[in-house]
């Protein structure tokens, strides 16, 4: 019998566990994974950036939780000595179009508090000096981590607090009780007071096996990267950005240099076959079966069909790759780079065809299920723990029955 059970052993449901057990310290909670290995997914797979949050509506979780997490995150790795730095980034316009939306940017971030400031192109070149650019924005917070260390002091501090971790354990069936809820895995079942789903590519449908509706499916995204040869790492100096496409829901490829001193370059965003397909030649005729009779998944393809074909060319095609990296670089060649890791982006998708813009936590019956965590998610993720474990409501029936151990 658990007082807490997590699905998710990812960064937000090892955050989670990290602030419920805080709460609750007297509380018996259980992180289960499916995986041999903690923070196999989208938290291993992402490119380590510490985001600012300059990029979210004003108000909206995103902004609010990535604007506090990325204190908290570079605060949490001061505290446990966790390898980080906070660079900064550019944000560039490429071209005069560009300039109008650099400016929506820039206020942007000035509504969500953020320390910026407006570049000229000189100033940019004063940053980054192999830049091509019209404009910028510097962005003072932004930092840069390895956040597999950080899922991995989470673990430390949560089994420090009693926490438990059952690694390689799918859930294949919930049972909702009258006043418990039973969780059938491979390993046997358990018995859990309340239930906290973060999934991540897979939340949607623990949503559903627990007879709730996700209001949205998950959509996998895969996003390729190449790596900068080592004798070419001097191009970049922080990280660099181009200005993004309002009628395209992701960033763009661009520049991040890495906490180990490598530099990235990407990542495209192209549907992903397989909800954890990390590779073109990965296909899952479940996963690919949902997204090809989704009619949300349609009508997100007409609105963006345009970008949507550059985003696959970019993917069967390293010239186009480096095309794109030469608006920002232009001595970038493709002998400078090399294809490294791709990630996969849990993408929540509503059947009207709008993407899912913030996070999305969906209360159940004794249960609450975290369907949309998409970036920035792993800055926010202490942000995320604390909300959800605010937001377990205020039951005396539960704080009664908690187990004292």
């Amino acid at each position: 019998m658990y007082d807490f059970a997590i699905i998710g052993g990812g960064i937000v449901g090892l955050a989670t566990a990290l602030a419920i057990g805080k709460r609750y310290p007297n509380a018996r909670i259980t992180v289960i994974e499916k995986e041999t290995t903690i923070a196999a997914h989208q938290t291993g797979n992402n490119s380590g950036v510490i985001h600012s949050g300059i990029y979210y509506k004003p108000g909206s979780f995103k902004a609010k939780f990535c604007r506090e997490g990325s204190r908290s995150m570079v605060e949490f790795c001061l505290e446990h000595n966790i390898a980080h730095e906070v660079c900064g980034k550019v944000i560039v316009a490429t071209h005069p179009e560009e300039l109008p939306r650099l400016e929506n940017l820039y206020q942007r971030g000035l509504e969500n508090g953020l320390h910026i400031e407006k570049l000229t192109r000189e100033q940019v070149r004063e940053i980054e000096p192999h830049v091509q650019c019209l404009a910028g924005i510097r962005v003072f917070s932004t930092g840069i981590v390895n956040y597999r260390q950080v899922a991995q002091k989470y673990v430390e501090l949560v089994t420090n607090q009693g926490g438990e971790l059952q690694l390689g354990t799918k859930v294949t069936k919930i049972e909702t009780q009258s006043d418990v809820t039973v969780l059938t895995t491979n390993k046997g079942t358990l018995v859990t007071r309340y239930l906290i789903n973060c999934a991540g590519l897979f939340s949607d449908r623990i949503a559903r096996l627990g007879k709730t509706d996700p209001q949205a499916k998950i959509v996998p995204f895969r996003g390729e990267y190449y790596e900068l040869v080592p004798q070419k790492r001097y191009l970049v100096k922080h990280l660099i950005y181009p200005v993004p496409n309002p009628n395209f829901p992701f960033l763009g490829v661009h520049f991040t240099r890495m906490i180990d001193g490598s530099v990235h370059a990407g990542p495209n965003a192209v549907l992903s076959f397989k909800r954890e397909g990390y590779h073109k030649s990965d296909v899952n005729l479940r996963d690919l079966t949902e997204v090809m009779t989704y009619p949300g998944f349609w009508k997100l393809a007409a609105k963006h069909a345009d970008e949507g074909i550059k985003e696959m060319i970019r993917s069967v095609s390293k010239a186009a790759f480096v095309q794109s990296l030469q608006q920002l670089i232009p001595e970038v060649t493709a002998q400078d780079v090399i294809p490294t890791h791709a990630g996969v982006r849990a993408q929540a998708l509503q059947a009207d065809g709008k993407l899912v813009d913030d996070f999305l936590i969906v209360p159940g019956q004794r249960a609450l299920h975290v369907c949309n965590a998409p970036s920035p998610a792993a800055t926010s993720s202490l942000e995320i723990g604390k909300a959800i474990s605010l937001a377990i409501p205020q039951q005396s029936h539960l704080e009664s029955t908690l187990i004292h151990v």
